[in-house]
């Protein structure tokens, strides 16, 4: 399938096509039609007819709908894995482990969040009123989701969206579409109204810029580049649309004098090669107390070297391919250019039975200084630039010294040394002693130029509802004491 909308799969009428490709091999593992206006206009009106009764319908409706839903994916999960790994080149440990179950969690949690939609308590704010507090719908979302997560992002765009009674149009990344449309497709059937959950495939340039201007989409929701970020703010000043971006990062990793040095390399590991480090919150700068640089070298070289690469559909298989070989072209250059400044350990594009995928070997940049590209710049790949540090306030000073703020992670047993750093560092998430986990009763979300707003959690509902004021007349009086300050009658 290439669309789907109010409901139903759909082809696309442009007559274009797009292929989805494994990047672990080269090979197509679909076709796709490629949408268009049309599509755009058409999802777009099947939202806005189905917002008036999804909007109405009650928190125990709602939640009811996504408590099956959560049921059949469970039921699922095996397909989505395999699906989710073969388009993005996931190895399937980690669709097994990592993204589907973070999905089905999300939309239990979602089931019951739908139901905790708080405001102010009803009160006398005034002497001579009643206040109260609605929360309700924004409308039509429109949202756009990336390719490195393509099914949890989905999840995350459309979940709190839909539990709060919007409805959504999303268009996914198109070379990564498919469980995005899958998900729909089974939401639908777990009961989810036709018309509340729309996806469109087609090029961001086109359908992406359409969906973005169009008059009858409430508020826009995009993961992705910084860049791409400020094309979305300055379409949704077309319209006046609000707008949460979730956007770039470049996490620091501080490693104080106090840490546990083994917890700290087994942790930089995971968190730089989680998802080959196509990850926005990926450990990426690791900023090392001096005394202990070179024992972190070297334990961060040594198990990068026992990581294994291999075909993704392996569960021996640590680390999977990038998402293509441009990609992986562009990550390979950055770090060749580091060899020229910095001390690179590893890295490089495997030969033999990897060669027709798009794989990448961990890349350890040592001796990296503040101010060089590998350092400041986003990489997207599984490479760790590493500098080192004398005193705290250094340390702090360099996690902050970027133009992201996303996540973070601080390593020390030391807790008033903690909370200097979680206090100081300025970032939406920050990590003591770990790197990477999220949960979906907490907010995902960053700070500076990676962006405003909250995915996960009942933060979330901050972003996809808008807050009205009721006020009750407690008097029955007909000319009340304030409209003498308007007006005041002849006696």
């Amino acid at each position: 399938m290439s669309q789907f909308i109010n409901g139903k799969v759909l082809e696309g009428t442009t007559g274009e096509t797009a292929d989805v490709i494994d990047p672990s091999n080269g090979t197509t593992v679909a076709t796709i039609s490629v949408a268009g206006s049309d599509e755009v206009k058409l999802a777009v009106q099947a939202a806005r007819d189905a917002f008036p009764a999804w909007s109405r319908a009650t928190p125990a409706e709602r939640s009811a709908v996504l408590t099956r839903f959560a049921a059949l994916m469970e039921e699922r999960a095996e397909e989505f894995a395999q699906l989710e790994s073969r388009q993005a080149g996931k190895p399937i440990r980690l669709t097994r482990e990592f993204d589907v179950p973070g999905t089905i969690d999300n939309i239990a949690f979602f089931a019951g969040a739908a139901r905790n939609l708080e405001g102010k308590a009803t009160g006398e704010y005034s002497a001579d009123h009643t206040s109260s507090i609605r929360r309700e719908a924004i409308g039509v979302i429109g949202s756009i989701s990336p390719w490195n997560y393509p099914l949890q992002m989905a999840a995350w765009k459309i979940l709190p969206a839909i539990a709060a009674g919007n409805t959504i149009v999303l268009k996914p990344a198109e070379i990564t579409p498919l469980t995005t449309l899958l998900f729909a497709q089974v939401a639908t059937e777990a009961g989810v109204p036709d018309g509340v959950i729309n996806v469109i495939t087609g090029r961001g340039s086109t359908v992406g810029a359409e969906l973005l201007r169009h008059p009858d989409v409430d508020m826009l929701s995009f993961t992705g580049s910084t860049g791409v970020g400020r094309t979305v703010l300055d379409a949704a000043a077309t319209t006046a649309k609000r707008v949460h971006l979730e956007l770039g990062g470049k996490a620091p990793f501080v490693v104080f004098d106090d840490a546990d040095l083994e917890a700290a390399i087994h942790g930089a590991v995971a968190g730089s090669l989680i998802n080959t480090g196509q990850d926005c919150t990926a450990a990426t700068r690791a900023i090392v107390h001096r005394s202990l640089y070179e024992d972190f070298i070297a334990g961060v070289a040594d198990l990068y070297a026992k990581v294994k690469l291999g075909p993704t559909s392996d569960p021996a298989t640590d680390l999977g391919p990038l998402v293509s070989q441009g990609h992986r072209d562009k990550v390979a250059e950055m770090v060749d250019r580091a060899r020229g400044y910095a001390r690179v350990i590893g890295g490089g594009i495997p030969e033999g039975e990897l060669a027709n995928g798009s794989y990448y070997r961990p890349a350890l940049v040592a001796d990296a200084t503040p101010d060089s590209e590998i350092f400041r710049d986003e990489v997207f790949g599984p490479v760790l630039a590493v500098t080192p540090f004398d005193t705290d306030d250094e340390a702090i000073e360099l996690a902050n010294d970027t133009p992201y703020g996303l996540a973070a992670s601080a390593w020390t047993k030391d807790v008033y040394r903690a909370l200097r750093a979680t206090r100081e560092i300025r970032s939406g998430c920050v990590w003591v002693n770990d790197h990477i986990p999220i949960i979906s009763e907490m907010p995902h979300g960053g700070m500076k130029q990676s962006g405003f707003g909250k995915d996960m959690s009942t933060y979330s509902f901050d972003e996809y509802t808008v807050v009205k004021h009721i006020m009750y007349d407690l008097t029955g009086e007909k000319a009340k004491a304030w409209h003498r300050t308007i007006f005041s009658l002849a006696d």
